[in-house]
């Protein structure tokens, strides 16, 4: 896991989830998460589908429920701290699937690691308006603290932008996600493709990750 990682919004979107991810693929995008906090059942299943078909060259991972990644066959999903437990959503989804877990301290991330979680999301890194329950902005710090401690990938999200973006990557992030500087702009793609070529640039030693 590494570069830009995509989380659809609809209440954002100016064009869709359908055509954001359409566009984020084209921006290289290798992780795509399909998050909708307010749609029926129904009518996740019927859009998660739909996204899955233009999903097959990238991750395609569904945000707290694990029922609608089974009934689509999506590649795992992504938990928050008070979703279903790591522990029963890998009885669900087998060991073949990836799981991804929402971390806010060093804890908790530690704890995900030893559980067997593929990533972690270490969320809020700034203040966003994307996520109102998200939380008390960590900063980068936290994204140093833990890189030092865990192997797994580190995704960091919550207030990102590019002006405060290569900061995070420098911290120890191997992806990062920026919801509103993304899905809010006219040029989607383009947007990415900013982010995406910060990852390009050497990071400094200082931050490349080692074992615990």
């Amino acid at each position: 896991m590494k570069g830009f990682y995509f989380i659809t919004d609809a209440h954002l979107s100016r064009a869709g989830n359908m055509s954001d991810v359409r566009d984020a693929l084209k921006a290289g995008v290798k992780v795509v998460q399909y998050r909708d906090k307010e749609a029926s059942t129904r009518g996740m299943f019927e859009e998660a589908l739909k996204l899955r078909r233009i999903c097959r060259k990238a991750v395609f991972l569904i945000n707290d429920r694990v029922d609608i990644a089974l009934s689509v066959n999506a590649d795992g999903v992504h938990l928050g701290q008070d979703d279903l437990s790591y522990g029963v959503a890998r009885k669900l989804l087998g060991r073949n699937k990836m799981i991804g877990v929402t971390v806010h301290s060093l804890k908790e991330a530690k704890e995900a690691q030893r559980l067997g979680a593929d990533y972690v999301s270490i969320s809020p890194i700034f203040a966003t308006q994307t996520k109102l329950d998200a939380g008390f902005p960590k900063g980068i710090v936290l994204i140093k603290e833990i890189r030092k401690h865990i192997r797994i990938p580190i995704a960091a999200i919550g207030g990102i932008n590019l002006s405060n973006a290569r900061g995070v990557i420098e911290a120890g992030a191997d992806a990062l996600c920026a919801i509103s500087a993304v899905v809010a702009k006219r040029n989607l793609r383009g947007e990415i493709e900013k982010f995406q070529t910060l990852f390009k640039r050497p990071v400094s030693k200082k931050w490349i990750k080692t074992k615990p």
